[in-house]
């Protein structure tokens, strides 16, 4: 069961107390027997554990445990030699060592429990991961030292995959496997903890899942706590053998009063003899022992990495294809009824859950990318495990998760669009919880079938949320410009979602037309005047969106300017200039994609409403598809000039509002003194803000740089740019660049021609 610290990884193979610190460097080539007997390994785990899991159907859980504590007892007293060799136990090591064999038997205790529960496939997929797995998700999830997206990312995995198994698993087939007559359960402790499942409110299976993630957590601080000790005992492996020496002591008493008091299942010990013997020696002797020689040979997260993958692969293999011949033999024993042969079902949750599983593992056990120059060096006196860090170790990484979600709540509090759709979203979840409380209370379909629409219509609230949010995020050396497309590319997607719903509306319309159906309008009116209200509240709360939206087109919005000074980079060949500022005359599209959103479930509710009332008064059916027809076709031609302005803005199209002003600006630039011409403009809209621009410009070589970006800077600037770059270019710059392309030799041409213009007081020139 355990995983091995300590004393091994110092100690080297043939244990003891002293030996060199850190792993043993060992070529890569040679790695790979030691890889392949790790996997092997794993594989016949995986066949113990679903050999304890038939065994657990006739034996109490206290005799399992106290069988495969003895006879892991017998075998490495005997072989590791535990009171012969190394130095003498004093007696505060004996408390300590007691204290260990108490917790290491209630740990065993949890997770052979959660075995009879969830069955062998769902416990080898929860409580078989490395310690190195767990610290990096705890690490990512309550410190700030969490390791940088890469960690996060396998945290969210490891997350997803847990969810996948409490609420995308088979509930049918799987309370088969946890069924048990209430009332005659075998003893007062397996009644303690059944009761404590019931007390969560979930099924046993589902309660299952938490006690595996509770154990493993548990053994995880086992392990950390047990390193100082394995170094005070003399290493690992005596201190196993003697804790598990221990745990038989503490179990014997407990297992007598066992079997005085209840009444067994099994006819016959004797031939449970050769499957134990199979469990005590693929669970618990080879593993360790296999475990601890690649600690020594391999690094630690090697191990993690290569022991996941086929452990996780196995029990899906076995999950499906179990058919041990000691199986039929158990269920023969078994007194309770017959389980049906699905029990090791593989359902879909269960499928995607082990992919989660494979990847988090991979992803968090891995080294951080900031931190891959630090190698274990040893372990401290206290069993703290040293490194040696290299400079790129020590750099800022990522934020917590609970750290990470308490600022974006107070960045999107504190921004009136984000705020908005914030409070709409809570109100909207809010409804559609009670809604499907009120449906399963009532076991009305209806109401079940609108809260699940209202929470995919919460989907994209979120959306429009984390796009609000992420706009404001800083620019970075990656993303120099910044996050600002993203609510661009938010109400595109929204606007695609809504084609999407509108279509399907439509084609089902159609259908429905041809042959109306008959509804049962029981309960759609409260519903749909609720749900009218909900999205009236969100109307009158985004509706400046789709007001700023037509307003801009016509320069009504309003307007701040807050801009930047410019800067320029001089030379005598060329020059640059830079300028940013804002104009008021922006697209939020994802603001406009969350009020179309809105827009088009306040249309479903009027036409449900509306459809009703025909129904109910006339008995007119036809209502029902008509008003949805109509409404998918008012959703489609809302959405349509949202889908275009998205576009547009994606393709870097020159804003439509702004050519007119753009073409007279460039109109002026012509005619500024000391500037020939311009080549290259190129405009278009960043974000619902920012509208940038880059010009090139070919001055005289006695012209004054700086007066000439600062002119083009605020004509363009008055024509709505406010994020403009400027490349000035001179004489001898055309000179160089003729010789290398011959499309400059028309340039260097008109250059001379200007320099042969007289100009006069008023602008105007001779030759």
């Amino acid at each position: 069961m355990e995983e091995k610290y300590g004393g091994d990884v110092l100690a080297g193979p043939g244990g003891g107390g002293g030996g060199g610190l850190g792993p043993v460097d060992v070529p890569s080539a040679r790695l790979t027997k030691y890889i392949v007997l790790l996997c092997f390994t794993k594989f016949l785990k995986a066949v113990g554990l679903f050999e304890s899991y038939d065994l657990l159907k006739v034996v109490h859980i206290v005799q399992f445990i106290f069988i495969l504590k003895l006879g892991t007892a017998i075998f490495m007293v005997l072989f590791q030699k535990p009171f012969s060799s190394g130095k003498s136990i004093t007696k505060h090591q004996w408390i300590k060592i007691f204290k260990h064999a108490v917790a290491g038997c209630i740990i065993s205790l949890l997770w052979f429990f959660g075995l009879t529960l969830c069955g062998p496939l769902r416990t080898l997929l929860l409580f078989e991961h490395s310690d190195i797995v767990v610290i990096s998700l705890l690490s990512v999830l309550f410190t700030s030292s969490g390791g940088g997206p890469a960690k996060t990312r396998g945290a969210a995995f490891f997350i997803i995959a847990v969810i996948c198994l409490l609420l995308f698993d088979n509930d049918d087939l799987m309370a088969k496997m946890a069924e048990h007559p209430e009332g005659h359960h075998d003893s007062a402790l397996t009644h303690m903890l059944y009761t404590a499942i019931a007390f969560l409110g979930v099924a046993d299976h589902k309660g299952g899942v938490l006690l595996l993630v509770l154990a493993l957590c548990c053994k995880v601080g086992f392990h950390t706590a047990s390193r100082k000790l394995s170094l005070d005992v003399g290493g690992t492996k005596r201190l196993q053998a003697l804790s598990h020496l221990v745990s038989v002591l503490l179990l014997c008493p407990w297992v007598i009063v066992l079997s005085v008091t209840t009444e067994s299942k099994v006819e016959s010990w004797f031939s449970l003899v050769m499957p134990f013997t199979t469990v005590i020696f693929f669970v618990m002797i080879l593993d360790f022992y296999v475990d601890s020689i690649c600690s020594v040979k391999m690094d630690v997260s090697k191990c993690a990495r290569y022991g996941s993958v086929p452990i996780f692969i196995s029990a899906l293999l076995f999950g499906n294809f179990w058919t041990h011949p000691i199986t039929d033999q158990l269920r023969a024993m078994n007194k309770a009824a017959h389980q049906e042969s699905t029990e090791h079902v593989l359902s879909g949750g269960v499928v995607v859950s082990a992919i989660f599983f494979i990847l988090s593992a991979n992803i968090l056990s891995s080294p951080s990318k900031r931190g891959q120059k630090g190698t274990l060096i040893g372990y401290s006196p206290e069993g703290t495990p040293l490194y040696n860090f290299m400079g790129d170790a020590f750099q800022h990484s990522s934020q917590s998760i609970p750290r990470f979600i308490k600022d974006s709540l107070k960045q999107i509090l504190e921004e009136n669009d984000s705020r908005q759709i914030f409070y709409f979203l809570c109100l909207n979840l809010l409804f559609t919880f009670v809604e499907l409380f009120y449906g399963v209370l009532t076991n009305s379909l209806g109401l079940i079938s609108d809260g699940f629409h209202m929470l995919f219509d919460c989907s994209a609230l979120v959306m429009g949320l984390f796009a609000a949010l992420m706009s404001r995020w800083k620019a970075t050396r990656i993303f120099s410009y910044g996050y600002g497309r993203i609510e661009i590319l938010s109400g595109f997607i929204n606007g695609l979602f809504l084609v999407v719903i509108a279509f399907f509306v439509f084609m089902e319309s159609v259908a429905r037309l041809i042959d109306p159906p008959e509804l049962d309008t029981h309960m759609l009116t409260p519903v749909s005047v609720g749900g009218l209200i909900v999205n009236l509240i969100g109307i009158c709360a985004f509706s400046h969106a789709h007001t700023h939206t037509h307003g801009a087109s016509q320069g009504s919005c309003h307007s701040s300017d807050h801009s930047h000074s410019h800067h320029m980079h001089g030379h005598s060949d060329h020059g640059h200039g830079h300028s940013h500022g804002s104009a008021g005359r922006g697209m939020n599209a994802n603001m406009r994609g969350v009020f179309l959103h809105v827009l088009a479930d306040t249309l479903g509710s009027i036409g449900v409403i509306v459809s009703t009332i025909l129904i109910e008064q006339f008995g007119w059916f036809i209502a029902d598809p008509l008003c949805s027809l109509f409404i998918a076709v008012l959703i489609f031609l809302s959405v349509v000039p949202l889908i275009k302005d998205a576009c547009q803005v994606l393709l870097l199209r020159l804003p439509p509002e702004y050519e007119k002003e753009l073409h007279i600006a460039l109109e002026k630039i012509q005619k500024i003194e000391g500037l020939i011409s311009y080549r290259d403009p190129h405009f278009w809209r960043h974000s619902a803000s920012v509208v940038a621009g880059t010009i090139h410009i070919q001055v005289t070589s006695d012209v004054l740089e700086q007066r000439i970006v600062q002119q083009v800077t605020g004509i363009l600037k008055d024509a709505g740019v406010n994020n403009l770059t400027i490349q000035v270019e001179k004489e001898a710059y055309f000179q160089h660049m003729s010789g290398l392309s011959t499309g400059f030799h028309d340039v260097l041409a008109m250059t001379k021609q200007m320099e042969s213009m007289k100009y006069y007081k008023d602008g105007t020139y001779i030759m």
